[in-house]
């Protein structure tokens, strides 16, 4: 069963969008209305007159500048600069007007709800701050004694409610973050990748969302006790999407907190303030947090060199572990180390679904082997042998001065050849395709001799860093470019070629390209590969080469 990712980034796109022309008109509605209130009755402010009007019509013009970038979509109203640049426009009128005594402090709360509700809490506590700070500043040098009581009222007014509108912006922007990992967790991959890849995705997303600097997910059979590690490091390419076996010993760090207990760790910068600090481990049955005493956690921080860390247990039918994130930089909080218990609660389990599908399409595919290797001997090898002596008699026929011999040779060496990589093949089809990233580039460096030799076309073959994919998607790979030389073969008059296959940003590439033959347009797509990549998620498309070459390059996700 394949279930298809939604489009994820466009929604995002999609809602940004929206926000960004709601607030831009409320933004153009507040600065119509506060002109409006002076025009309707100006004898309501003390130094309304002269330049006093140029802040509001300013600020209106600056309004309706933001509500068309909002409408035609412009990068800009999408930025956080857009609500500081509110925050001086506000300074500025409140100056303009009575200071600290203007009404229009009112506006900040504007400047704080949008960039809470938008970016967060840490962008809105700047805001706040910021507005406080541009509040006070409007009565430097116009405050007397008797202001003193309205300044600090106001700006305790302000710090208030701006921090009660941070925080709950800020839990709605967590939450929607929250929302959206979870989705992305609990959504089935494509089995064709197998489970090593669609663990390997968790971590990197859950590396992702809590900011850490490396993700561990370390495993332990219940049968065998044998131990397995997967590390995801930020800034580090990944090295493979396979389990690492390491000894028990090693593992032992990892594995010796209480397999049943949510761990929150934090080292103390010093040791005079440790008691904020330290290891809580959190009991699921009893709902409380307590104190975990103990070197263990020390030690590990000290292991991988961080400052603080969360783990949760980490459960599948056949295993059981821990998944760590840690981080040398930030601190986690305990409300974090619960909801990554709540992200491997709702991934492990569609990775045991994955698995058994896995199983049960490899289990499939065993038999369909056997059959399918059954049919090839019977149905193209034996023609092929056929064939090959029927060659053989004809040469023993012909005299040895026959113009024709030569080509009956060569026809015969052929033969012999394809009855070979049939043979060759139908072995892989029956005992499963080849495993190892080295296995495919030796089997593309065959057919590329075999071209070369029959067919006279020279083909370069180019692999760009390692092609870290499982092997169920490596036999797909292979097979993609085996119907593209098949294609320069059958189909244009090319005499060179080149393959290229890169692994690199989430995507394999493969690039199939032949030099100009004069006959070959670009305006075609080619079927079967086409279909082949887009089973796999990926897409395949033709476009011109350089020399007036022409290539078929091939995006699969990884």
């Amino acid at each position: 069963m394949l279930v298809q990712k939604p489009d994820g980034k466009n929604e995002v796109d999609a809602s940004l969008a929206a926000d960004a022309q709601m607030v831009a008109s409320m933004r153009l509605v507040l600065s119509i209305a506060a002109l409006s209130a002076i025009l309707v009755d100006p004898t309501g402010l003390r130094g309304i007159a002269g330049l006093t009007w140029l802040p509001f019509f300013g600020y209106i013009l600056y309004s309706l500048i933001v509500f068309v970038c909002s409408r035609l979509n412009s990068p800009f109203s999408h930025s956080k600069s857009v609500h500081w640049l509110d925050l001086c426009w506000y300074a500025l009128i409140v100056l303009s007007t009575e200071g600290i005594h203007s009404f229009f402090f009112l506006f900040f709360f504007f400047a704080i709800l949008t960039s809470s509700l938008r970016w967060g809490l840490e962008e809105g506590a700047r805001v706040t701050l910021a507005s406080v700070a541009l509040f006070a500043a409007c009565g430097v040098g116009s405050t007397t004694e008797k202001d003193l009581p309205r300044v600090l009222l106001r700006a305790t007014f302000l710090l208030a409610l701006g921090y009660i509108s941070v925080h709950w912006g800020g839990s709605k922007v967590e939450l929607k973050r929250r929302l959206a990992l979870l989705g992305d967790v609990s959504r089935l991959s494509n089995p064709r990748f197998g489970v090593d890849q669609t663990i390997t995705s968790v971590l990197e997303k859950v590396l992702t969302f809590f900011r850490g600097s490396c993700c561990i997910l370390v495993t332990r059979e219940k049968e065998s006790g044998s131990c397995f590690v997967r590390t995801i490091r930020v800034g580090e390419s990944r090295n493979s999407v396979n389990a690492q076996q390491i000894g028990a010993d090693a593992a032992a760090p990892l594995i010796s907190l209480p397999q049943n207990r949510i761990v929150a760790y934090c080292r103390p910068l010093w040791p005079a303030i440790s008691a904020f600090a330290g290891t809580a481990a959190y009991d699921s049955a009893q709902g409380k947090w307590s104190q975990l005493d103990g070197p263990a956690s020390d030690n590990l921080a000290e292991l991988l060199d961080a400052r603080s860390f969360i783990c949760v247990p980490a459960s599948l039918r056949r295993s059981d572990g821990r998944l760590y994130v840690f981080s040398s930089q930030r601190t986690f909080r305990k409300a974090e180390a619960l909801f990554l218990d709540h992200v491997a609660a709702q991934a492990f389990p569609v990775i045991e679904n994955i698995e058994l599908l896995d199983r049960m399409a490899s289990d499939a595919a065993s038999q369909e082997r056997r059959k399918l290797a059954l049919d090839l001997h019977d149905t193209a090898i034996q023609p092929y042998i056929g064939l090959n002596m029927g060659l053989s008699a004809l040469r023993k026929k012909a005299a040895a001065d026959n113009p024709l011999v030569e080509d009956i040779n060569k026809l015969g060496e052929m033969a012999a050849k394809v009855i070979c990589d049939l043979r060759r093949y139908a072995g892989m089809v029956r005992d499963g395709a080849c495993k190892t990233e080295h296995s495919l580039i030796v089997v593309l460096r065959q057919q590329v001799a075999q071209i070369r030799d029959f067919y006279g076309i020279d083909v370069a073959v180019c692999v760009e860093g390692e092609l870290n994919v499982c092997d169920r998607l490596t036999a797909e790979v292979l097979q993609i470019v085996r119907e593209g030389l098949s294609n320069i073969c059958k189909h244009t008059l090319a005499r060179r070629g080149s393959v290229k296959l890169e692994c690199a940003d989430g995507l394999i590439r493969v690039r199939i390209e032949n030099d100009a033959d004069g006959t070959q347009s670009v305006d075609f797509q080619p079927r079967s590969i086409t279909e082949r990549a887009a089973a796999l998620g990926g897409r395949a498309h033709v476009r011109p080469g350089t020399d007036g070459a022409t290539a078929v390059c091939i995006e699969i996700p990884v």
